[in-house]
């Protein structure tokens, strides 16, 4: 019941935009059943080119999903938990479920932010250090490489990003005109988005915010909303209620509308995807 209400309602406000003259090949709807919360991570990390490592989950091959989607891809650009953090992993399993296969890059060159504050390594670790040292001149040539390896290696045609928190910036700088890359993009409660960077999307884009988001304002939200309006391109931004900063990546499960807005952003990722990027590979 919960999936037909969250399928009901991106379809009410516009996660998948009919269009009449469209060539439809999907292989069929998906439902919140197949995003994971819990469990075995079912891909592998391997090193690419520039020694980077990338965490890479196929799609099942028996599918009807998979087959439309052979030229397509996401590249999902994760929050400052990196690789080390499991929803991030499981989150790459369940969009290959979809049909996609998936790609996640180390964003941080195997030293993420810890996930657990009672680590003692995380004694001495300063966010402002750590951001400050992931700014776009050292993130960006890592998103390239995965980006690189996807239509090189791999021969994808179609790439969208999906961006998690400190990923959500990135996911629609690959959608400016540069850095670029992408044809598409998703991103939830992104965080550290300049003006520039949002008014100079020119693909489509869709954002899962979160309404109790202490780095994404109700005040910053509206900005953004305005900024994408302004840049005259198709885009969508939706407001999960009861949710704090990261419920796409970490929801509490046991706390409802954290649970109900998880699976309503990936439902959302997947349908824009779906809309925008499958038929054009």
């Amino acid at each position: 019941m919960r999936s037909s209400i969250i399928t009901s309602a991106l379809l009410l406000f516009g996660a998948v935009q009919a269009d009449p003259g469209a060539k439809k090949n999907t292989g069929g709807p998906i439902d919140a059943s197949i995003l994971a919360h819990t469990g075995e991570p079912a891909g592998k990390e391997i090193k690419i080119a520039n020694n980077l490592t990338v965490y890479i989950s196929p799609p099942p091959p028996k599918s009807p999903r998979t087959k439309p989607r052979s030229q397509s891809a996401i590249l999902l650009l994760t929050d400052v938990f990196g690789l080390n953090l499991l929803q991030n992993k499981l989150l790459a399993d369940s969009f290959a479920r979809a049909g996609y296969l998936t790609l996640v890059p180390d964003l941080f060159a195997g030293s993420p932010a810890p996930s657990d504050i009672n680590d003692p390594a995380s004694a001495n670790f300063s966010i402002p250090a750590f951001l400050a040292a992931h700014q776009p001149p050292v993130t960006d040539p890592i998103i390239a490489s995965a980006i690189s390896h996807l239509r090189g290696s791999l021969n994808i045609s179609s790439i969208a990003a999906a961006g998690y928190c400190f990923g959500g910036r990135y996911a629609l700088r690959v959608v400016n005109p540069s850095p670029g890359g992408a044809d598409v993009a998703f991103a939830a409660h992104p965080s550290l988005l300049t003006d520039e960077e949002i008014s100079g999307v020119e693909k489509p884009v869709s954002v899962a915010a979160a309404d109790r988001d202490e780095l994404l304002t109700a005040a910053r939200r509206a900005e953004l909303e305005g900024l994408l309006l302004g840049a005259g391109g198709r885009y969508q931004v939706g407001v999960y209620g009861g949710t704090p900063h990261g419920f796409a990546v970490r929801a509490n499960y046991s706390v409802e509308s954290e649970r109900f807005g998880k699976e309503g952003a990936f439902l959302q990722a997947v349908g824009w995807f779906d809309e925008f990027l499958v038929g054009r590979g």
